[in-house]
């Protein structure tokens, strides 16, 4: 159990967030607030209500974040329109507040109807869901109580908070500044992380039981051979491997960002600390994805990025049905691991095992799924479960079948298809699409574990703003044919309304 120190931390976390808010600006701010939330705070502490979002770390962490950036961005909205009514001198007055002013205009350009249809469905799942499960599920010798209308709203809500840091990335991470702004504060963090999973890897797993009274996962599971695998005050070590997998290619993908190359070869350094971290994790899947996407970040363009990001992505959209049809080389897939290592392929094969049953058994709800309380799992004729679910995947279509599927991973995977798709036509730079690999590291990470985190919804939200917001190359052309005053902008020409021409004047001169 959670100790006094670990409930002080959690519910202290809005004052933190609140001197983050007033001391930084918005959008670092809005990114340290989730990022170091997820990675610092408790995972067991907080508290239950009836009919709605438990309070533990990633709610207290993500609501701090809204209300923040409800109230601090309203004042920035207040400056900004000071600036369009007094002009010019309070424009200078506001100079250094100005460029973070401007980031917070988000108007969309393209996409908003595949957006509001993926949060169209994703209210809509939870009532399917509970229509179809009004029935007791048989559990052996008894049975699982049927949903209720509340479960709808209890489902709803807490999918609400899920996706909250999808909609503020979406609002507020959506420009190419704010991007190169979440690539360093993920790589920074995991920087500074490394640090404590180093001390785990010599000392063994324990800052979670000093800290916070409790080990939030199996002991066994993170001794491997002679070493030790960290989670520092994550869940599980896996998911802290995936994430040093995504801070060793965000510090690489910030490198690329950078126009002195040279002069910013310490991120290189930094990435390659963070990678050698993840070496000594004990980690092989995260440390796979790293190997196979860090040299996509270092060596390819905005292009092929975009294009091998968007596939990866329809693979893990899709995967479900593509599992069911046996188009996924599972057999290859377990025999490379077998020849790498022997433990690595039995534990494997047990999660390709448990998946085949709860395939079959979400099949027979197949639209809206079985819903929660354990109904999707399968239970022997004694009433005990003989199932392990991992994968994120398997979790939300047994639970809420496709539909709920396509809400969860339509958000998470179509802004990377979406770029994919329509890239050629859109001012990209490195920085959106080398997120968006490390974006792919963390979906795909999705399938065998259960490693999805508010860090991950808030990159999707900025991807998915940065595909609605960005300029297309034609826009550009035109900006540059057509000439400008010494006094215009772009957006000046673009928002100040025609005005007619004043009459010449004759003026007569004295003789």
């Amino acid at each position: 159990m959670p100790n006094a120190f670990a409930h002080l931390v959690l519910y202290s976390w809005p004052l933190i967030a609140f001197f983050l808010f007033r001391f930084l600006p918005l959008r670092a701010a809005l990114i340290w607030t989730i990022v170091a939330g997820y990675l610092l705070l408790p995972t067991r502490a907080g508290f239950d209500l009836p009919a709605f979002p438990t309070v533990d770390k990633d709610f207290v962490a993500v609501v701090s974040a809204l209300l923040m950036c409800a109230v601090f961005g309203r004042k920035a909205q207040t400056q900004n329109r000071l600036v369009q009514r007094e002009g010019r001198s309070q424009q200078r007055l506001l100079q250094p507040d100005l460029a973070e002013i401007n980031s917070l205009i988000f108007v969309p350009k393209r996409g908003n109807k595949i957006f509001w249809g993926l949060i169209g469905l994703a209210t809509l799942s939870p009532v399917m869901t509970v229509l179809q499960n009004a029935e007791p599920a048989i559990r052996g010798p008894g049975f699982i109580p049927g949903l209720r209308p509340y479960d709808a709203f209890s489902i709803a809500l807490t999918l609400l908070v899920t996706i909250l840091p999808f909609l503020l990335g979406r609002r507020y991470l959506a420009s190419e500044s704010a991007q190169k702004l979440l690539l360093k504060g993920i790589a920074l963090a995991l920087l500074i992380y490394s640090f404590l999973a180093l001390y785990e890897v010599r000392m063994s797993p324990q800052l979670n039981t000093m800290f916070y009274g409790f080990f939030p996962h199996s002991w066994a599971q993170h001794v491997r051979g002679d070493g030790y695998r960290p989670l520092v005050f994550l869940p599980h070590g896996l998911i802290l491997s995936i994430f040093l997998g995504m801070g060793a290619a965000s510090a690489f993908a910030y490198w690329r960002c950078q126009a002195d190359k040279l002069k910013a070869a310490k991120w290189l350094l930094v990435g390659l600390w963070i990678f050698g971290t993840l070496v000594l994790s004990k980690s092989l899947g995260a440390l796979v994805l790293t190997i196979l996407f860090c040299p996509v970040i270092l060596f390819l363009g905005v292009r092929s990025q975009t294009i091998i990001a968007a596939l990866f992505a329809g693979v893990v959209l899709t995967y479900p049905m593509l599992r069911s049809a046996d188009l996924i080389p599972v057999e290859a897939i377990h025999n490379a691991a077998q020849s790498i290592d022997e433990g690595r392929a039995q534990s494997l094969k047990y999660r390709l095992d448990n998946e085949d049953r709860l395939i079959e058994k979400a099949q027979q709800k197949p639209l809206a799924g079985w819903g929660g309380w354990g109904r999707s799992r399968v239970y022997d004729e004694s009433g005990w479960d003989i199932t392990t679910t991992d994968g994120y995947w398997v979790i939300v279509i047994g639970a809420a079948g496709w539909l709920g599927y396509l809400a969860h991973f339509g958000l998470l995977c179509i802004p990377l298809v979406l770029l994919g798709i329509k890239g050629r036509k859109l001012d990209l730079t490195i920085a959106t699409s080398s997120l968006g690999i490390v974006h792919c590291i963390a979906i795909i990470d999705l399938l065998p574990n259960a490693s999805v985190s508010p860090v991950l919804w808030l990159i999707a939200g900025s991807v998915m703003g940065r595909f609605q917001t960005a300029n297309t190359r034609a826009d550009l052309l035109a900006a540059k044919e057509e000439p400008l005053t010494s006094s215009d902008t772009p957006r000046e020409r673009q928002s100040r309304p025609d005005t007619p021409t004043a009459p010449e004047l004759h003026v007569r001169v004295p003789r």
